[in-house]
Order: structure tokens, then sequence, then C-alpha cells
């Protein structure tokens, strides 16, 4: 089975379980295998009772109800993978975009070896300097410098960028007191909104940013942001190709 078999089987087997655990599945799921990266792009996944929940402004419930089942799935998302794909995932992050109705899942394995993740990670692609940058102003207004900042350019639609040293004394506080719920919504609210706010990132990557994302494993003191990006729409302060 070639690469692209691959990403149309582990699509459709995700599409079928959300759409079996959530009653509605998303109207598209778009999958890139990158090894060791496998990441997941949900396009109109919103279920009626969810639609109704956001009309009335209540996205927090519909964030929180998500979380307490993707605890659940995810056990099986990594099989699939597994079983699709002979990756072997050692981490697992997802996000929603509930005001586009759109979500993520980015899967980690550490079975490459480090020579090739340093290649990885050494591949040079267009803004990616500045990238760091504002991505190091954005997490400064939200908690502190990272300790390590490191970007993919998966394909010519997405990006991938993983943050690690993050975690401030309150929240690991917050983390040992076990309130890693609400420190996982106050961090998602706060640096969501810096993402969507922020001005300059689609002049770096002279790309629309169709969607993005973050996540974080607290117990790694880790973070992924993934973009979602258009390659046939210059970004805002461009003109369309």
């Amino acid at each position: 089975m070639n690469n692209v078999e691959r990403q149309k089987e582990l699509a459709s087997a995700i599409g079928k379980l959300l759409r079996d655990n959530f009653g509605r599945g998303p109207e598209a799921v778009f999958v890139s295998i990158q090894e060791p990266f496998v990441t997941v792009y949900l396009k109109n996944f919103l279920s009626p009772v969810e639609r109704t929940l956001l009309h009335e402004n209540r996205e927090e419930v519909v964030q929180t109800s998500r979380d307490v089942v993707m605890e659940n799935l995810i056990p099986e998302v990594k099989s699939f993978i597994k079983f699709i794909t002979s990756i072997e995932i050692d981490e697992f992050y997802y996000d929603w975009g509930m005001h586009n109705h759109s979500g993520m899942f980015v899967a980690i394995s550490h079975t490459i070896d480090d020579e090739r993740i340093t290649q990885l990670a050494s591949e040079d692609y267009f803004g990616k300097d500045v990238l760091h940058e504002e991505i190091s102003n954005i997490s400064l207004q939200a908690q502190k410098l990272p300790e390590e900042i490191i970007s993919y350019e998966l394909n010519e639609r997405t990006v991938l960028v993983i943050r690690k040293g993050i975690l401030v004394s309150i929240e690991r506080e917050f983390i040992r007191l076990g309130k890693r719920e609400v420190l996982r919504i106050a961090k998602r609210n706060l640096e969501k909104r810096l993402l969507h706010n922020n001005m300059r990132l689609e002049s770096i990557f002279d790309k629309k940013i169709n969607d993005s994302f973050v996540s974080w494993d607290f117990d790694l003191d880790k973070s992924v942001m993934l973009f979602i990006l258009d390659p046939h729409q210059r970004g805002s302060n461009g003109l369309d190709k």
C-alpha cells in the first residue's frame, strides 16, 4: 500500500470512528503521513446538539464534552494508525476550531532515528525563521519563551510547530492539584485568541491561513501548533494568485 492509499484508508477509518461516537462525522478528513508525524484535518465536524450549544454561547460545554470522549477514542485512533501505517504512536494531540467547525489530530512516533529527526528539523521553508520569532512572541504573551521551537513544513498546506519547555510555575501547580482540564481550557482560550488575532502570520507564510490549532502535553511540557494553509491564495498582505 503506497502512502496515498494509506492516507485515504486512515481518513476513512477515522471518519467512521468519529461518526460512531459523536453521532455525526466530519464532512471531510484529510490525512498527511510524513514520518514520524501523522496529521489529521477535519472539516465541518459538528453534531446537531453541539450546534445548539454553540448558538447558546456554551462553547466550553462542547469543548469539555469532546475532551471526555477523546480520552476514550485516542487509543483507538492510535490503533488504527498502527494497523494501517505500521507507525507506533507515542504522542497524541488534538484541538477544535469551533468558529468554523474544524478539528485536528497530531500523532508523533518516537521510532524514527534521531538523525532523521534532525534532518527534518533542519529543512528550510519560506518564512521559517520569522515564524519562530513570532511564535516566541505569542508564547511570551501567554506564558514564557519556549526553551526550544522546532517546525516542519509537512506539505504545501501543512506546517507543524513544536514548542518545548513552556510551562510556568503556576501552571505546574494547577497540574499538581489535578486541575488539568481547567488549565487546558484557559490555555486553549488564551493561545487560540492570540493566534487568531495575530496579523503577521499570514504575511510570514505569504499564504492564507485556513485554520490554526494548538494543543499541549503537560507531562512532557510540550505543545504543538498546526497551521492549515491555502497554497493558492496569498496572505492578508498579498494578492490572490
